[in-house]
């Protein structure tokens, strides 16, 4: 199940270190930390090492990593079940006096209490290191298979003649329960404790590490192994292993007076991707919606895929159904083998919640057949109008007895905290209440979201007090919350609309004038009341939806103006006009352009096209012609075709009446763009 290649490491040691390396670097750095920190599910401080090593990790990022080691006697069988036969060897390999504890790059015989952690890592990051490490991890999705590189790369010569390589595979985001969650809120989940960085297994042959040699400077070593990732690890009531969330850690260190291997001279973490033998094979990594509660229907939505083939993706079809309609996405681009690709688009959702479907149809114009699903929200926000330039929301508070599980925070829909609050103090009596008045100022023209959390997930009512929450304008109406408020569970959220002064702003059409090849000059007209922040054009190919900004200047006729050298030849554009007024963005219709074409004068002379406007069948005629494409005004491709002699037919009784592009592919390979229309 684990290794597949310990006769052959010697032979591919050899044969790697002639060559040049790949992920490591040759530059001296120093000491990079490996904190094994021993617990258990039965501890009740344990969180609270959690915590400590969380902070750690945060404050120094990419230089510190902690492995949650479940051994010993808090650790428990129940499920889920972290302990592991290496787990408990490394266990063995300390001094363990007390839970939780941990060693540090084991420069210690024992293992030492959480306070002495930070200061022990401090010291380490300060020593120059004798080698550096890197590597990655390439795991197939449809095998379970991890292939896994590694390469050592000697800066200066360790004092033992031969060192010792581990790679370990840990797990985050377990679900299960823990003694002392409330020392570690952050990685509390309803009733649940969040389990984050656990060793489930070690890859190299003994959980010591494999050796390693020579360990003199300029060296460089590499190891492969292939590992079956488990689909459960554990004995009994074992744990799944989800390849969503697992990584991989390497680390080298010398011998000292026998096992364990100690100390650990450096450390880090492998490089992670998917990846299969298939020459086209993407896989969805992710759709989500987002940005924050924003206060209007449209959302917008993120598609993330990466390319896990052998062969570069240069185009993508997508398909996204909502609420029982289907819109088409075509990507054009490139897309390397491990890169991952994200296509934005936007939906208009009701109030509520609501399942995305999003489809991937075609790769470089094979058929694929992928599916991810996701939701989508809409908050049902209150509208506040005010006459100046910011308001004053008023929050009334009514805590329950265990105001310390209690927070609050007023965001924008990028994040940023306009206001926040608690935890607040646990009263000493068996049930209570206190009321907490709080102001919170917010700029006019806003969207604010307000969301209270409860750390225990049972909201601030019922058997500890009856507590509640209101949010109140500055002239004392309520926007929500009511004193029947504070069954609310884990969190409950509530968006605003602020709205100011309304302006009239009139964005006109395009304009176009000294088309070139590559060359595009824009004027749309703008009525406005006050001065805009910003005005300019999205210009976008019709065969994709990601515009273009360029951004624009305002003479005193009141004309927006811009001009572009960054088109392509013999393509066929979108360009519409904006301005931005007080934060909100106004736009103009769309126009149609298209740039010059070279190099197939004699189709384009020559190509025919009748009757235009149709209402049936659309003639093409010409010679050349090998296949033509028909896209919609929004970039979708609505038909495909090829071309079997000079002439050829679009049936457009399918086709919504309105503009439409027709892109012909020449038999020397380059492309001619034409327009006609639908009208019945």
């Amino acid at each position: 199940m684990k290794k597949f290649t310990f006769a052959l490491m010697a032979l591919l040691a050899f044969t790697f270190s002639v060559k040049a390396q790949q992920y490591v670097s040759t530059e001296p750095a120093n000491r990079n930390v490996i904190l094994e920190e021993f617990t258990g599910r039965g501890c009740q401080y344990c969180p609270d090492g959690h915590r400590i090593a969380n902070e750690i990790a945060a404050a120094n990022p990419g230089r510190f990593w902690a492995i949650n080691v479940h051994a010993g006697g808090y650790a428990q069988t129940s499920y889920p079940n972290f302990i592991t036969p290496d787990g408990n060897t490394i266990h063995g390999g300390f001094s363990i006096s007390g839970y939780p504890t941990g060693v540090v790059n084991r420069s210690t015989a024992a293992g030492q209490s959480r306070s002495a952690w930070a200061s022990l890592s401090n010291q380490q990051m300060n020593q120059a290191s004798e080698c550096n490490v890197a590597g990655r991890v390439i795991v197939n999705p449809e095998t379970r298979v991890a292939t896994i590189t590694v390469e050592v790369y000697y800066t200066s010569n360790s004092s033992a003649d031969e060192n010792y390589l581990t790679v370990a595979m840990l797990q985050d985001s377990i679900l299960g329960s823990q003694s002392g969650m409330s020392y570690n809120p952050s990685q509390v989940i309803g009733s649940q404790y969040c389990h984050m960085h656990v060793l489930r297994d070690v890859i190299t042959e003994s959980a010591w590490g494999e050796a390693i040699s020579p360990t003199t400077q300029g060296t460089l070593i590499t190891r492969e192994y292939v590992y079956e990732i488990p689909e459960i690890i554990g004995s009994p009531n074992g744990v799944e292993v989800d390849l969503n969330n697992i990584f991989f850690l390497a680390w080298v260190s010398e011998r000292y007076q026998g096992t364990p291997t100690r100390p650990i001279l450096t450390g880090c973490e492998l490089d992670l991707g998917q990846g299969v033998d298939e020459p086209i094979y993407p896989i969805f990594a992710g759709v989500s919606q987002i940005g924050g509660a924003t206060c209007t229907h449209t959302k917008d939505i993120e598609v993330s895929v990466q390319n896990i083939g052998t062969e570069t993706l240069t185009a993508m079809t997508f398909e996204v159904e909502f609420e029982g309609e289907t819109t088409t996405i075509n990507w054009e681009g490139e897309l390397p083998q491990y890169a991952v690709e994200k296509v934005a688009t936007s939906l208009e959702v009701p109030f509520g919640t609501y399942p995305v479907v999003v489809r991937l149809t075609e790769a470089n114009g094979q058929p694929i057949e992928k599916q991810a699903t996701a939701s989508v929200e809409c908050i049902e926000w209150a509208e506040v109008e005010i006459e100046g330039e910011e308001e004053e929301l008023r929050l009334e508070l009514m805590q329950d007895k265990f105001g310390n599980h209690i927070t609050w925070e007023f965001t924008t829909p990028d994040g940023t905290v306009l206001g926040s609050g608690g935890p607040y103090t646990m009263m000493a009596s068996g049930t209570g209440t206190q009321l907490h008045i709080e102001h919170v100022t917010v700029p006019a023209d806003e969207c604010v979201k307000f969301t209270i959390y409860d750390q225990q997930g049972n909201g601030i009512c019922c058997s500890f007090g009856h507590g509640y929450y209101i949010v109140k304008d500055s002239q004392g109406n309520v926007l929500f919350g009511d004193e029947d408020d504070g069954e609310f569970g884990e969190s409950a959220s509530h968006v605003i609309s602020i709205r100011g002064p309304q302006v009239n702003v009139t964005v006109g059409e395009t304009e176009v004038s000294n088309i070139g090849y590559t060359h595009a000059d824009f004027v749309a007209p703008l009525d406005y009341e006050g001065f805009p922040d910003e005005v300019g054009f999205e210009c976008r190919k019709v065969t994709s939806p990601d515009p273009m900004i360029i951004q624009g200047n305002l003479n005193e006729f009141r004309l927006i103006f811009a001009m572009t050298d960054e088109l392509e030849m013999s393509s066929i554009y979108m360009v519409k006009a904006y301005a931005i007024v007080n934060g909100q963005t106004y736009y103009g219709p769309e126009a149609t352009f298209q740039t010059w074409t070279e190099g197939i004068d004699e189709l384009g002379n020559g190509l025919k096209l009748y009757p235009n406007p149709t209402s049936g069948m659309l003639n093409i005629e010409g010679e050349g012609m090998v296949s033509f494409e028909v896209y919609n005004t929004v970039g979708q491709r609505v038909m495909t075709q090829e071309v079997n002699g000079n002439a050829a037919q679009v049936n457009t009784e399918s086709l919504d009446n309105g503009i439409y592009f027709l892109r012909i592919l020449a038999n020397d390979g380059n492309v001619l763009n034409r327009t006609f229309s639908v009208a019945r």
